[in-house]
Protein backbone atom coordinates (compact mmCIF):
# COMPACT_ATOMS: atom_id res chain seq x y z
CA UNK A 1 0.00 0.00 0.00
CA UNK A 2 0.97 3.09 -0.66
CA UNK A 3 1.46 6.15 1.73
CA UNK A 4 -1.38 9.19 1.17
CA UNK A 5 0.56 12.34 1.89
CA UNK A 6 -1.70 15.26 0.54
CA UNK A 7 -5.62 15.56 -0.38
CA UNK A 8 -7.41 14.32 -3.31
CA UNK A 9 -8.87 16.39 -6.06
CA UNK A 10 -12.36 15.73 -4.68
CA UNK A 11 -11.69 16.71 -1.12
CA UNK A 12 -10.58 20.02 -2.71
CA UNK A 13 -13.31 20.89 -4.73
CA UNK A 14 -15.36 19.83 -1.86
CA UNK A 15 -14.04 22.26 0.38
CA UNK A 16 -13.86 25.06 -2.32
CA UNK A 17 -17.80 24.53 -2.48
CA UNK A 18 -18.43 24.46 1.18
CA UNK A 19 -16.84 27.63 1.71
CA UNK A 20 -18.58 29.38 -1.48
CA UNK A 21 -21.81 28.26 0.10
CA UNK A 22 -20.68 29.71 3.47
CA UNK A 23 -19.91 33.16 0.97
CA UNK A 24 -23.00 33.24 -0.63
CA UNK A 25 -24.61 32.70 2.67
CA UNK A 26 -22.85 35.27 4.80
CA UNK A 27 -22.15 38.03 2.17
CA UNK A 28 -25.66 40.09 2.37
CA UNK A 29 -24.78 40.17 5.99
CA UNK A 30 -22.06 42.27 5.77
CA UNK A 31 -22.71 44.40 3.44
CA UNK A 32 -25.92 46.16 4.49
CA UNK A 33 -23.81 47.24 7.46
CA UNK A 34 -24.02 51.00 6.38
CA UNK A 35 -27.51 51.22 5.88
CA UNK A 36 -27.74 49.27 9.49
CA UNK A 37 -25.34 51.62 11.46
CA UNK A 38 -27.50 55.15 9.85
CA UNK A 39 -30.82 53.20 11.35
CA UNK A 40 -29.29 52.74 14.62
CA UNK A 41 -27.92 55.98 14.41
CA UNK A 42 -31.15 57.63 13.56
CA UNK A 43 -32.65 55.50 16.49
CA UNK A 44 -30.40 56.92 18.80
CA UNK A 45 -30.92 60.10 18.11
CA UNK A 46 -34.81 59.80 18.23
CA UNK A 47 -33.99 58.11 21.60
CA UNK A 48 -31.55 61.30 22.64
CA UNK A 49 -34.40 63.33 21.75
CA UNK A 50 -37.02 62.06 24.13
CA UNK A 51 -34.57 61.56 26.71
CA UNK A 52 -33.93 65.65 26.80
CA UNK A 53 -37.54 66.05 26.37
CA UNK A 54 -38.11 64.14 29.47
CA UNK A 55 -35.62 66.12 31.92
CA UNK A 56 -36.92 69.21 30.33
CA UNK A 57 -40.36 68.64 30.78
CA UNK A 58 -39.04 67.70 34.89
CA UNK A 59 -37.38 70.87 34.73
CA UNK A 60 -40.32 72.55 32.88
CA UNK A 61 -42.82 70.87 35.78
CA UNK A 62 -40.80 72.35 38.53
CA UNK A 63 -41.00 76.03 37.64
CA UNK A 64 -44.69 76.11 36.85
CA UNK A 65 -44.22 75.85 32.86
CA UNK A 66 -45.72 72.73 31.96
CA UNK A 67 -49.03 73.77 31.00
CA UNK A 68 -47.96 77.16 29.08
CA UNK A 69 -47.92 77.33 25.08
CA UNK A 70 -45.03 78.81 25.23
CA UNK A 71 -41.80 79.66 28.17
CA UNK A 72 -38.49 79.39 28.38
CA UNK A 73 -36.73 76.97 30.71
CA UNK A 74 -33.15 77.19 32.20
CA UNK A 75 -31.32 73.65 31.58
CA UNK A 76 -27.83 74.53 32.69
CA UNK A 77 -25.95 77.42 33.73
CA UNK A 78 -27.22 79.58 31.04
CA UNK A 79 -28.72 77.62 28.74
CA UNK A 80 -32.44 78.17 28.03
CA UNK A 81 -34.50 76.37 25.94
CA UNK A 82 -37.62 77.30 24.47
CA UNK A 83 -40.96 74.33 25.18
CA UNK A 84 -44.25 74.43 24.60
CA UNK A 85 -46.73 72.39 27.18
CA UNK A 86 -43.14 71.56 28.58
CA UNK A 87 -41.34 69.82 25.46
CA UNK A 88 -39.13 71.46 23.46
CA UNK A 89 -39.65 73.16 20.94
CA UNK A 90 -39.18 71.45 17.35
CA UNK A 91 -36.12 74.11 16.26
CA UNK A 92 -32.90 73.66 15.32
CA UNK A 93 -31.58 76.47 17.98
CA UNK A 94 -33.66 74.57 20.91
CA UNK A 95 -32.22 70.86 20.09
CA UNK A 96 -28.60 71.55 19.91
CA UNK A 97 -28.96 73.61 22.72
CA UNK A 98 -30.60 70.99 24.82
CA UNK A 99 -28.80 67.72 23.25
CA UNK A 100 -25.67 68.98 21.93
CA UNK A 101 -26.07 68.54 18.42
CA UNK A 102 -23.78 69.45 16.07
CA UNK A 103 -25.47 70.82 12.95
CA UNK A 104 -22.33 72.20 11.48
CA UNK A 105 -21.05 68.95 10.57
CA UNK A 106 -22.99 65.88 11.65
CA UNK A 107 -26.56 66.63 11.21
CA UNK A 108 -28.74 68.39 8.50
CA UNK A 109 -31.77 69.64 8.88
CA UNK A 110 -33.98 68.92 6.09
CA UNK A 111 -37.34 70.65 6.86
CA UNK A 112 -38.67 72.94 9.49
CA UNK A 113 -42.33 74.02 10.02
CA UNK A 114 -43.00 76.39 12.76
CA UNK A 115 -45.96 77.06 14.60
CA UNK A 116 -47.72 80.00 16.14
CA UNK A 117 -48.22 80.21 19.51
CA UNK A 118 -51.83 79.86 21.05
CA UNK A 119 -52.82 80.02 17.38
CA UNK A 120 -55.13 78.18 16.70
CA UNK A 121 -56.17 77.39 20.58
CA UNK A 122 -57.82 74.14 19.63
CA UNK A 123 -55.60 70.51 19.45
CA UNK A 124 -57.63 69.36 16.73
CA UNK A 125 -56.93 72.60 14.27
CA UNK A 126 -53.28 73.08 15.28
CA UNK A 127 -50.65 72.81 12.84
CA UNK A 128 -47.90 71.92 15.58
CA UNK A 129 -44.11 72.63 14.42
CA UNK A 130 -41.86 69.85 13.22
CA UNK A 131 -38.19 69.72 12.16
CA UNK A 132 -36.66 66.50 10.01
CA UNK A 133 -33.67 65.59 10.17
CA UNK A 134 -30.51 63.88 8.91
CA UNK A 135 -27.48 62.39 9.13
CA UNK A 136 -25.17 64.52 6.43
CA UNK A 137 -24.00 61.81 4.72
CA UNK A 138 -26.86 60.03 4.97
CA UNK A 139 -29.54 60.45 2.27
CA UNK A 140 -32.24 62.18 1.87
CA UNK A 141 -34.72 59.47 2.70
CA UNK A 142 -33.27 58.28 6.01
CA UNK A 143 -34.86 60.65 8.77
CA UNK A 144 -36.34 61.38 11.80
CA UNK A 145 -39.22 64.14 12.24
CA UNK A 146 -39.93 65.45 15.72
CA UNK A 147 -43.19 67.23 15.88
CA UNK A 148 -43.97 69.21 18.64
CA UNK A 149 -46.46 68.70 21.56
CA UNK A 150 -49.86 70.49 20.77
CA UNK A 151 -51.59 71.01 24.21
CA UNK A 152 -50.59 70.18 27.25
CA UNK A 153 -52.25 66.45 27.07
CA UNK A 154 -50.15 65.26 24.39
CA UNK A 155 -46.69 64.55 23.87
CA UNK A 156 -44.71 65.18 21.08
CA UNK A 157 -44.33 62.54 18.41
CA UNK A 158 -42.21 61.23 16.02
CA UNK A 159 -42.05 59.73 12.67
CA UNK A 160 -38.99 58.38 11.09
CA UNK A 161 -38.15 57.30 7.82
CA UNK A 162 -36.17 54.06 9.25
CA UNK A 163 -36.09 51.81 6.21
CA UNK A 164 -32.78 50.13 5.59
CA UNK A 165 -33.62 50.22 1.83
CA UNK A 166 -33.54 53.56 1.84
CA UNK A 167 -30.55 54.65 3.88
Amino acid sequence: MQKQNGFTLIELVVVIIILGILAVTAAPKFINLQSDARLSTLQGLRGAIQGGNSLVYSKAAIAGDERLDTAAVTIATGVNVNVAYGYLLATQADLAAALEIDFTNDWVVDAVTTRTPGVPATPTDAVPGTITIRQADAPSTCTVTYTEAVNGSDAPGFSAKLDADDC
